[in-house]
């Protein structure tokens, strides 16, 4: 298991505008196997690098998820998701550039690099590039595409305060990022682009308005 922070579990960081000297401590614990709760664009997420040995299953056993649920993967950039993904749809460029950074999850082609306990089996791998400047920070420090799969006990309310993943997680995880209460009460929308296009959740951004890019 990665070291905790040093006496208090929690720091406070600016989801905004991050202290870099705060984020290069969190990405270390990262680094080290460490999985941390943090604030993105949308709702407290559970980061860790999925690419370490053990980390992904941790994450199920935190939130006591099904391993059959596959893990949101956060990215920072362009560059980043090409080493998660095969040649992408013609539609996703479209999209992309209409909607990341922000709340958009898209389901993709994943490459075999990618661990099966992030697709679940399924061969895709659903990624989103956020807004929030603190998540594509510990990306960058980290070195490595990050999980986002929300900070709460599977089938409870996702948590939009540090507090509230305290109360539901409290020393399950490594530290949390307090990073005041999260800017949006619903998740990001999922869309699938493998097969059929199509809506997987209405989240954060509208239903109305991904309607114009998906045939």
């Amino acid at each position: 298991m990665a070291a905790r922070y040093r006496n208090n579990p929690v720091v406070v960081i600016d989801p905004w505008r991050p202290q870099w000297p705060l984020v290069r401590g969190a990405a270390a614990l990262i680094r080290q196997g460490g999985v941390l709760a943090i604030p993105t664009d949308t709702l407290y997420g559970l980061a860790g690098n999925p690419f370490l040995p053990g980390v992904a299953e941790r994450i199920f056993r935190i939130k006591r998820r099904p391993e059959n649920q596959p893990l949101l993967l956060l990215i920072d950039s362009m560059d980043r998701l090409e080493c998660l993904v095969d040649t992408p749809p013609r539609a996703f460029r479209r999209i992309a550039a209409a909607f990341w950074p922000g709340p958009l999850t898209i389901i993709l082609r994943a490459k075999a690099a990618v661990p099966d306990a992030v697709t679940a089996g399924t061969g895709t791998v659903a990624v989103r590039w956020p807004a929030a400047a603190l998540p594509r920070a510990l990306i960058r420090a980290a070195g490595s595409p990050l999980t986002a799969t929300s900070a709460n006990v599977s089938g409870r309310r996702a948590a939009q305060t540090a507090a509230e993943v305290q109360h539901q997680l409290g020393g399950a995880v490594d530290g949390i990022v307090d990073g005041g209460r999260a800017p949006r009460t619903r998740p990001s929308t999922i869309i699938d682009l493998t097969k059929e296009y199509r809506m997987v959740r209405e989240g954060a951004v509208p239903a109305s308005l991904l309607r114009p890019f998906l045939p």
